[in-house]
């Protein structure tokens, strides 16, 4: 998680540091020798663009020189050593303004030749970080697939959750109002016939978090490969037990869709359109976790207790959902149990809203 949010924190600064500097080379332009053209205006924006690279290189350069005078300074190099340095530097930053001078010039020149409802969207300027400035790719241009049979989209659920035994009803052990269950994941559709989208797979990875709540000031013990549900010495102001779950599912979906054409390509929507979901999952339990409150002389204690509980490791279940374009009702049932190797096996249930996000 460490490595993913620092790289949405320079992605984000990234985007930042380029809204800057859009908005510096849009008021720097104001004053250009270039004559009237279409696409002046962009033209001229490059053409300032240009003369930033060349300040940018050079103070660069002087950076580096510096450095390399403070290390002399500091007998950390021979003298030799410097001049050696500095010569590498400035024949980096020379080639580092020509390069970048040829993508600029390439990009006026592709401006001057074409008219002003012409646009270039591929390509765009002005985007850096640090000591790096260059393009950017937009995924817009690409050419356009003319028969795309397979989409992804993110899936989110839901809802309530209950675990049931032989002989066991819905609320006997668990609150069914205080326990639930949540699923967010992505996932891929894919229509199984050529000319019709009648029948489709959906397929993909989620993360499953089921929790329960044990009624009557109860708590889970783990004795060993024993785990049993007990009474609490005191009251509980709380009692939940959670079981996370990475887990593939696999879903035949049905139903009707609207065909797109298009004169480059075309599309079947399911937008506006019901659907019926039927199929499984099966996956792994990567986390079990306990949580208590209560009080204790008088001090108000809360525990987080992290063992495996006995949890079952490798989970597998059915699930089936009906739905009306991106909302729908969703249900799944684990055939493995919540515990592994017990007395008594009890199985999670679930019932909620589903939400596919395309």
């Amino acid at each position: 998680m460490n490595t993913i949010t620092k790289s949405l924190v320079l992605l984000f600064l990234c985007l930042i540091v380029s809204n800057v500097k859009a908005q510096e080379t849009q008021q720097d332009s104001t004053k250009t020798s270039i004559p009237f053209r279409e696409n002046g205006l962009e033209i001229d924006k490059l053409v300032e663009l240009k003369k930033r690279i060349e300040k940018e290189e050079r103070a660069f350069l002087k950076a580096e020189v510096e450095n390399i005078n403070r290390r002399l300074d500091a007998k950390e190099i021979t003298k030799d050593d410097a001049e050696k340095l500095k010569k590498e530097a400035a024949k980096k930053r020379a080639l580092n303004i020509e390069n970048r001078m040829a993508i600029i010039d390439n990009k006026i020149a592709l401006l001057e030749r074409n008219d002003s409802g012409y646009s270039d969207e591929s390509v765009q300027f002005g985007f850096s970080l640090g000591k790096f400035s260059g393009i950017s790719i937009n995924p817009r241009n690409r050419s356009r697939v003319y028969d795309k049979r397979t989409t992804s989209d993110l899936v989110f659920a839901a809802g309530f959750n209950n675990a049931i035994g032989d002989g066991q009803k819905i609320g006997d052990e668990y609150s069914f109002m205080g326990s639930g269950f949540v699923e967010l994941g992505i996932a891929w559709k894919t229509r199984l016939f050529k000319e019709s989208n009648a029948v489709r797979i959906k397929y993909g990875i989620s993360f499953q978090w089921n929790k329960l709540t044990p009624k009557n000031d109860r708590y889970f013990v783990q004795d060993g490969n024993t785990t049993t549900l007990e009474t609490f010495p005191s009251e509980l102001k709380e009692s939940e037990f959670r079981i996370t779950n990475l887990v593939v599912p696999f879903h035949f979906e049905f139903g009707p869709s609207k065909k797109i054409e298009r004169k480059k390509y075309f599309r079947y929507s399911t937008a506006n359109h019901f659907k019926v979901g039927v199929g499984g999952y099966a996956g792994f339990n990567i986390g079990t976790q306990q949580k208590l409150r209560f009080e204790e002389d008088g001090d108000r204690v809360k525990q987080k207790i992290r063992r495996n509980y006995n949890a079952t490791p490798f989970v597998y279940g059915l699930s089936a959902y009906v739905g009306y374009g991106g909302l729908g009702i969703y249900a799944k049932y684990d055939l493995s149990p919540v515990f592994k190797n017990q007395v008594v096996d009890q199985n999670n249930l679930s019932l909620g809203f589903r939400f596919d996000l395309d």
